[in-house]
């Protein structure tokens, strides 16, 4: 295990020193929330136009239960596994940028679950009827993933664990949502 660790904290060192102060800000950006909510609205049309109305409301409820399910299943593992965040890491002072800085605990990143939580979820529901959206979804949480990185506030194996739980759980939800959905058409 310790080799793993010692793994990641190269790797964090190496991808979070490839950043420069001029895209600070555009980082910073990319990993606020509110920042997505006009990318979020474009989801919901997506959605509203390709489902019934009540389809929709089914497929709202399992996209708020599985946002939560994803953010509160990463706050058990912060405060179960105890791992330093880079930021907070004394081991790490002075070799890597700390552009933003959260809780001390970060394993593992939220923002990398929730929205491989999204880009699942839709791929799945939304996938076939429009080809480019899944390509377009993993651009998109993969760059939400590596903002945690290059601010110092994940380390890469944080970013890749709660990759995993956000497809994981965007692939159980979506299935949910599907099932529930087909069942309200008979």
């Amino acid at each position: 295990m310790e080799e793993i660790i010692l793994e990641d904290k190269k790797a964090m060192i190496f991808l979070n020193n490839l950043g420069n102060s001029t895209f600070d800000q555009f980082w910073i950006l990319v990993s606020e929330k509110w920042f997505w909510i006009p990318l979020y609205i474009i989801f919901l049309y997506f959605l509203f136009k390709n489902f019934s109305r009540k389809s929709f409301l089914y497929i709202l409820l399992f996209i708020a239960l599985g946002i939560t399910a994803s953010d509160q299943i990463a706050n058990i593992f912060k405060f179960g596994f105890e791992r330093l965040r880079p930021c907070h890491d004394p081991s790490l002072e002075g070799l890597i940028r700390e552009v933003k800085c959260g809780a001390q605990f970060g394993f593992y990143s939220a923002h990398s679950s929730n929205s491989f939580f999204i880009a699942t979820f839709l791929t799945i529901l939304l996938g076939k009827r429009l080809k480019w959206l899944p390509y377009f979804l993993l651009v998109w949480a993969s760059t939400v993933a590596y903002s945690r990185i290059y601010l110092g506030m994940h380390f890469p194996g944080d970013v890749l664990f709660g990759a995993f739980m956000g497809i994981v759980l965007g692939i159980f939800f979506s299935f949910l949502a599907l099932k529930v959905v087909n069942k309200s058409l008979k």
